[in-house]
This record gives structure tokens, sequence and C-alpha cells, in this order.
């Protein structure tokens, strides 16, 4: 019970803190650097999330890949080239979701 009072007392000190901060007026010129900091950091997000994603697919495509070899080596071949299919397929996904974010950056 102590930890969940401290723990709000602290969090309460926290946003008191923070009030004056949220009073001050906003300058043009802020609004504009502000909106331009917003743009960068989503543009960052969503790429990190495309990038984990692009990731994970390429993962995934050389376990089925290591998989389906190890049932049938003899298809290895074959195996091979779609699995280097599939990885540059992925991996233009992601290269396309950079453009994106320089696209939307700049704009």
């Amino acid at each position: 019970m102590r930890k969940i009072v401290t723990l709000t007392l602290l969090m309460l000190g926290t946003m008191m803190m923070a009030t004056p901060v949220l009073a001050q007026p906003q300058t043009a010129e802020a609004a504009a650097a502000s909106a331009i900091g917003y743009k960068y950091i989503a543009a960052g997000i969503g790429f990190a999330i495309a990038v984990f994603g692009g990731a994970i697919g390429q993962s995934r495509v050389a376990a089925a890949a290591c998989e389906g070899t190890a049932r049938n080596p003899g298809a290895s071949a074959r195996i091979q080239t779609m699995m280097i299919l599939g990885l540059a397929l992925i991996e233009s996904l992601v290269l396309f979701a950079l453009l994106v974010v320089f696209a939307g950056i700049k704009a």
C-alpha cells in the first residue's frame, strides 16, 4: 500500500511540475519547428516498424527454406531460387517504405 501511495504522489508531483511548461505561449517559429520535429519522429517510428516487419519476414522465409531443404534435399536448387526471390521482394518493400518516409518528410 505504501508503494502505491508513494508512486501516486511522485506522479502527481511530476505532473504539477510540467504544468508551467504547457502554459507558456508558443510562437509561430516554435510551432513550425515542433511540427517538423514530429514529422521526423513519426518517420523514424514508421520506418522502424517497416524494417521490423521485413526482418521477421526474411527470417521466416529463411527458416522455411531450411526446413524444406531438410525434408527434400533433391529440391534444394528450386527452394533456394524461390527463397532468394522472396527475400528480394521483401527487401524491396522495405526500400519502398524508406522512399515513402523521405517523401513524407519532404512534403
